[in-house]
């Protein structure tokens, strides 16, 4: 199977920083989500690699055709009215695959990615496990 083109990567990108945004910390992509979750699409979830390209192709249309820009080019409050709309299947354009499957699927591998062990890929520095106390920063 061949890997996510440029453009899926882009949505993806943004998908994950919509889903866990920076704030004082880093959000999920400078975390390492997206490493974490191309790596998990070429091994444990290979299966998956077309379902997520089809869902990251579709959320680009989504957005294509509810605001004539591609998704990672539209703000943070579109990009989750978008992702809102997915979540609950209210889907402008048609769609290949289930919504609502599509997103639960992003939701659940976004966060963890960003929460897991650092070795898995995402979490780049053990991050989240500072951010919820789990780790404390070495001085």
């Amino acid at each position: 199977m061949k890997p996510l083109t440029t453009l899926q990567q882009q949505t993806l990108r943004a998908v994950v920083d919509c889903l866990i945004p920076p704030d004082d910390y880093p959000g999920a992509y400078e975390a390492g989500v997206c490493d974490y979750l191309e790596r998990l699409y070429q091994t444990d979830l290979l299966s998956q690699l077309e379902f997520c390209a089809a869902g990251l192709d579709s959320i680009d249309r989504e957005s294509h055709f509810r605001f004539k820009a591609a998704f990672s080019d539209l703000t943070s409050d579109l990009q989750s009215s978008i992702l809102q709309a997915i979540e609950t299947g209210n889907v402008l354009t048609p769609w290949p695959i289930p919504p609502s499957q599509f997103f639960n699927l992003l939701v659940t591998t976004t966060a963890e990615g960003y929460y897991s062990d650092p070795q898995q890929g995402g979490n780049r520095g053990s991050i989240s496990w500072e951010m919820t106390g789990f780790e404390s920063r070495s001085t």
